[in-house]
């Protein structure tokens, strides 16, 4: 796929359009009963997550044929394809399962790196397009390769923030006890340095926050590449830095930031 800004529009349209309908899924069920197909300590997987990654690969498929897609739901198409969508269909699915209204829809859109650089991840591949879609807010972030990041049309940046103590930083639990266990003293020790630390439940979200100066940073350890393909994306495009390492299959350790705290930050 060509990545010059105008090869990217339709791309962008169409993760857009996808992410919009699941959205409107979201919206209706909110307050409805909800089928659990498997729920654990610290995470729910609902049937409608299938349903909805499901209803985006259609849509995507119908689009782009030749496009694989990697999901937190599973497969589809060759996973050596040249580009590959990166899909989490509810992000944020403990809260939309409680009834909470933040939660989000996350597609990015990648290609096989030619020359790999700090952008791609491990498996060779680099987002070129991001999409983030909140329907309970109607907010709709995106990106694409060469241009700025947008929220609901409009160019975004991240905040000038430079001082820790007047900084807002969301943090992420992951699912495993070590983990868990790793994250929590790091956690104790943040909130005596920043001016307030939240947590709110949604990966994607936290990174578009940050790429609109909601946040000054977000950190996790644990997080998945549905997670972050396309939030880490929107947040460099909006002039912040996005700094993740492997720890798994698909798993990160990760810190993104306005891009001026970024040194007085570490991640557990």
């Amino acid at each position: 796929m060509n990545t010059k800004p105008s090869h990217l529009q339709p791309a962008q349209a169409a993760a857009v359009q996808a992410a919009r309908a699941v959205g409107a899924l979201l919206r209706r069920n909110l307050h409805l009963n909800k089928r659990a197909d498997l729920v654990t300590q610290h995470d729910i997987k609902l049937e409608l997550d299938v349903r909805c990654q499901k209803l985006i690969q259609k849509s995507l498929h119908h689009a782009y044929p030749d496009i694989a897609l990697l999901g937190e739901e599973g497969t589809a198409g060759r996973q050596d394809a040249d580009c590959r969508w990166v899909v989490d269909p509810i992000d944020g699915t403990v809260n939309f399962a409680y009834g909470i209204p933040h939660a989000c829809v996350s597609i990015a859109l990648q290609q096989r790196a030619e020359h790999p650089g700090a952008s791609t991840y491990e498996d060779g591949y680099h987002t070129v397009v991001g999409v983030v879609y909140d329907p309970f807010c109607d907010e709709l972030w995106t990106a694409a390769h060469g241009r700025p990041a947008r929220l609901n049309g409009q160019i975004i940046h991240v905040s000038p923030r430079r001082k820790l103590a007047e900084a807002i930083v969301s943090i992420g639990f992951a699912k495993t006890r070590a983990s868990l266990e790793a994250t929590f003293p790091y956690f104790a020790d943040l909130i005596h340095r920043v001016r307030k630390v939240r947590i709110m439940g949604s990966a994607a979200l936290a990174l578009t926050y940050v790429a609109c100066g909601r946040f000054d940073a977000y950190i996790e350890r644990g997080i998945r590449i549905w997670d972050i393909a396309a939030g880490g994306f929107i947040v460099e495009c909006a002039g912040g830095q996005f700094w993740r390492q492997a720890v798994g299959v698909h798993a990160y350790r990760m810190i993104s930031s306005n891009g001026l705290l970024g040194r007085r930050l570490r991640v557990p």
